[in-house]
């Protein structure tokens, strides 16, 4: 009874066409795909990598952390394992030895960023880790630290 009544194919007809005409909208405009490996994308500033740590502004050859433990102890999902420091002879403060991030745990809410007395830690920029372990995304910061330092 629904085929025959003139209204409903009347409606079914103006939807077809208003379905189609945003079909063809999007077939002809420009396209927005980006070829990945070759092309890099351009990442906003507020994008929430993994964290990383801050090099000191006195110092750029060390980080700006005084290994007071404030991030690890607040941590909401315990993605930050172990942060320990040692003191060297002839400094005053600590220096950091080993901060390990559990990035598989981690749910990027901030809080380690905003509780640091100091801002050793800011948000990285990287967004193509892939890893085929769990271990893969256990990361040393000191050591990625070092690593960002050489480059």
């Amino acid at each position: 009874m629904a085929l025959t009544n003139p209204v409903a194919i009347v409606k079914g007809a103006v939807s077809l066409i208003i379905g189609l005409g945003v079909t063809i909208k999007a077939f002809f405009s420009p396209v927005v795909t980006v070829q990945y490996p070759r092309v890099e994308l351009k990442i906003s500033p507020r994008f929430r990598g993994h964290t990383k740590l801050v090099a000191d502004k006195d110092n750029p050859d060390k980080t700006s952390c005084i290994v007071c433990g404030m991030c690890e102890k607040n941590c909401p999902s315990g993605a930050i394992v172990k942060v320990v420091g040692e003191k060297k002879e002839g400094e005053k403060k600590k220096t950091l030895t080993s901060y390990i991030l559990d990035f598989t745990t981690c749910s990027q809410c901030g809080i380690c960023v905003e509780i640091c007395p100091v801002d050793a830690l800011a948000f990285s920029a990287e967004y193509n880790r892939a890893v085929f372990t769990r271990e893969g995304c256990h990361f040393d910061l000191v050591k990625e630290f070092e690593k960002r330092k050489i480059h």
